[in-house]
């Protein structure tokens, strides 16, 4: 075989290679069976939650028919409906509070001047996210009470509020780092003043992950239950704690349509959250 013969063999031997397939994970054996077991593990239970919700009968988990009669009586349970007022407003003022700082520390970690301590800011500000709520739940007890703060809901609003920061930071912060700077810098060459440059550019591009920002943390205060269980004052309920206290005295059919209800809730806050953050304009 001569030189060239085994030129153009070799020549084809790379190409051959080349344009071999990529590895796919997808294709790893026994990938499909643990994603769906730990899929069924996770959504099951919901989804037969849900299901037993719709049971006309009095017993939780003996089906008896298709009925809406326990989401009737939860519309009718006036200690229900304080609660969930109780969480609304809590859930809201919390939002509002937490994104305004939210959106003042994502500004100042990535368009303010690079000091140190930036980073240990970044970590303090993501603490709640890493540390068990049980520990944050004790720890904000515990400095209510030495400070003697006694402000009724106000309590749990504050608490609330420190809680949800991080969850309406992160959005806001990356979609800050992914816009860049050009749109800011080409305002300010056209002598725009900073608060100029924040409302009518910064803002308005700012805005989609603003908005996931707040269902973030609407959907993260609406459900917590350590934290409300430990801060709230004695007959200031919300509604996770009113489920527990159901379930406590009892297993009801009216906790599988009040629960219903919560998940659907979080469920609409949480994809909308997800849409608008792949929202680019």
């Amino acid at each position: 075989m001569s030189a060239g013969d085994n030129v153009l063999q070799a020549k084809a031997l790379l190409a051959k290679t080349s344009t071999k397939a990529p590895f796919d994970w997808r294709r790893t054996p026994g990938l499909g069976v643990a994603t769906g077991s730990v899929f069924a593990f996770l959504y099951l239970p919901l989804i037969v939650l849900s299901i037993y919700s719709f049971n006309g009968g009095d017993q939780v988990t003996v089906w008896s028919h298709v009925s809406l009669r326990w989401f009737r009586e939860i519309f009718r349970n006036d200690a229900i409906q304080l609660a969930t007022w109780n969480s609304l407003i809590v859930a809201t003022a919390a939002t509002i509070i937490s994104t305004i700082c939210a959106i003042c520390a994502a500004m100042a970690l990535e368009r303010g001047a690079r000091l140190a301590g930036r980073n240990l800011s970044i970590s303090l500000i993501a603490m709640p996210l890493v540390v068990p709520e049980i520990v944050t739940a004790v720890a904000t007890l515990i400095f209510f009470t030495s400070i003697g703060l006694k402000l009724g809901i106000g309590n749990l609003i504050v608490a609330h509020t420190v809680f949800c920061i991080p969850f309406a930071m992160l959005p806001i912060r990356a979609r800050l780092r992914e816009m860049g700077e050009a749109a800011e810098t080409a305002a300010r060459d056209l002598y725009a003043s900073e608060w100029k440059v924040f409302w009518t550019v910064t803002l308005p591009l700012l805005m989609p992950a603003v908005l996931s920002g707040v269902m973030l943390a609407f959907v993260t205060s609406l459900d917590d239950f350590i934290i409300s269980q430990m801060v709230a004052d004695p007959g200031m309920t919300t509604l996770p704690m009113y489920i527990y206290g159901m379930i406590r005295l009892g297993v009801k059919p009216e906790v599988n349509a009040v629960s219903t209800l919560l998940l659907l809730a979080s469920m609409t806050l949480v994809g909308g959250a997800y849409l608008l953050s792949k929202y680019k304009k």
